[in-house]
């Protein structure tokens, strides 16, 4: 799991992000028991005992970290949101500087209103953390069986095109400034 996470981090931002908010979810789906986490899922695992033990260690530490910064019942783990937050930073800089940015972002601009709307007064984060949301939700739909209007899939369509830019940019930020 962390090779994977690792791996998703290295090469498409936005795909690590929803990949971690999914590990959360796994993690609070059972209260944070390595335990349980083991037992039914990491068991089934189709690795050797060995990985299975390094699996339960990243859980573990991911649980841990949950636990400590009090997000055993909802958010995201600090190190999760300050990715976010750099992808926020991201964004704003290509809203001033980059014409085909705007251009993939304007698609988005009705989709953020009405999950703004739609919240009624509920905090929903900023623009980027509404797309990853989306994104996220529709994920959640699909795995549930859940039915997806066309909105639903427009505008995780939109916003993955957001997400897809920003992490294509903020993979050569990183490659031309490792620091």
């Amino acid at each position: 799991m962390k090779a994977i996470a690792d791996r998703k981090k290295a090469q498409n931002i936005g795909e690590y992000l929803i990949y971690m908010y999914q590990m959360e979810d796994l993690i609070r789906s059972y209260q944070g028991n390595l335990e349980e986490i083991y037992t039914y899922v990491i068991s089934h695992y189709p690795v050797v005992e060995e990985e299975k033990q390094e699996i339960k260690t990243w859980f573990g530490d991911l649980a841990a970290q949950m636990q400590t910064e009090g997000l055993l019942e909802k958010g995201h783990l600090k190190t999760v949101q300050e990715i976010v937050n750099s992808l926020l930073d991201l964004h704003y800089q290509l809203l001033k500087s980059d014409a085909g940015y705007v251009q993939t972002f304007n698609p988005v601009k009705p989709h953020l209103l009405e999950a703004i709307d739609t919240a009624a007064g509920e905090d929903v984060g900023n623009e980027i953390q509404i797309c990853l949301n989306g994104v996220y939700g529709l994920l959640l739909c699909r795995l549930l069986g859940k039915k997806v209007s066309d909105r639903q899939l427009e505008a995780a369509d939109a916003f993955g095109g957001v997400l897809s830019y920003l992490s294509f940019a903020y993979a050569q930020r990183i490659f031309l400034h490792p620091n």
